[in-house]
């Protein structure tokens, strides 16, 4: 991590859930390789928030090994940036109950997500998935960030963790930095690519509505192929089109053109031209992360070696919060 003080720092996070999405991919993590050199930068794989769903413990070890693997090869640099497992800094844990303290259980039942993932795990509605988001404050709030890269459906959460920060600089005295959203202007929300008119998920049920990032060509190319359009016949971005306005902004994310240009490049052109295009386009795009991937992910000492000093790195940070923080509220120094 660079110790150029006067940067400001970035905190992010992505859950181990899988290999990630397109959508995880323009919306989030390929922004963040770009911030490494105007920022300071810490990213975590947040496994303590994973096991607020029921896991399969060998694939849950599987998955956080693969997240990390991934977040490398799409362009974290660990000589840059601080990157480590959630679950290797313990001090996040201990300063979520610290600030569950000072969240009012109204605040907590009125987050979206909460409501979302208790309808779809309804037989498991555990205390950690209601009070997750005051471990999301602690992980933002444990390096003071001043910048959380969020998609537009974490901004309720990032809100929560101000008001935590706000309520218990009040009670304490100014202490936690008020953090910031850092929304990048386009590509922040990727559609399903067989139903536009909701988020990209890799638990949709139709296999065909979520590319993933570590899908090879052919299956890439064919998932475009079956993507919902209209009966228009016409690439332009309007009201109306959902399914074409998802498919330009993926190829605008991928290509760097403008939404103007694609309508000129495909004018007069079929949708079946165009979703190709958009298939080739976006495996030729993510080919470096794949083949990044798998030189790494067969490479299990270095990133050991790159995770536990990201560790290592992050507690460091962390550990002086802490310290600060029982002392602010009046703990007894075992020092």
């Amino acid at each position: 991590m660079s110790d150029t003080n006067e940067k400001k720092l970035i905190f992010s996070g992505i859950q181990p859930t899988g290999t990630f999405t397109l959508g995880n991919y323009i919306g989030a993590i390929r922004n963040w390789g770009p911030l490494q050199d105007e920022y300071n930068c810490i990213y975590s794989i947040v496994d303590l928030h994973a096991i607020t769903v029921r896991q399969e413990p060998a694939k849950l070890r599987q998955n956080t090994l693969q997240a990390y693997a991934l977040i490398l090869a799409c362009g974290i640099d660990p000589e840059k940036s601080t990157a480590f497992i959630q679950s290797h800094n313990h001090n996040h844990a201990e300063l979520s109950w610290i600030l569950s303290c000072s969240t009012q259980f109204g605040e907590l039942s009125r987050m979206t997500q909460f409501k979302d993932k208790s309808a779809k795990h309804a037989d498991d509605i555990n205390a950690g998935l209601f009070t997750y988001p005051v471990l999301m404050a602690a992980d933002i709030l444990a390096y003071n960030a001043d910048l959380v890269p969020i998609g537009a459906d974490q901004k309720q959460h990032l809100e929560l963790a101000r008001n935590i920060a706000g309520r218990f600089n009040q009670k304490y005295g100014e202490f936690f930095t008020m953090p910031e959203p850092f929304i990048p202007k386009t590509g922040a929300r990727v559609m399903s690519l067989q139903d536009p008119s909701k988020k990209m998920s890799k638990s949709d049920e139709n296999p065909n509505a979520c590319v993933l990032i570590l899908d090879d060509k052919d299956t890439i190319i064919r998932k475009f192929k079956r993507a919902v359009t209209d009966s228009e016949a016409e690439v332009c971005y309007r009201e109306g089109k959902d399914g074409i306005n998802n498919l330009m902004t993926i190829y605008s994310a991928v290509t760097g053109k403008s939404l103007e240009e694609i309508t000129s490049e495909f004018s007069g052109k079929g949708y079946g031209d165009f979703k190709l295009a958009v298939g080739e386009a976006v495996a030729d795009h993510l080919e470096p992360v794949r083949s990044k991937y798998e030189k790494l992910i067969a490479d299990k000492a270095y990133l050991k070696e790159c995770y536990t000093a990201g560790a290592e790195a992050a507690s460091k940070i962390t550990r002086k919060t802490l310290s600060k923080v029982y002392r602010k509220i009046g703990f007894v120094d075992i020092r």
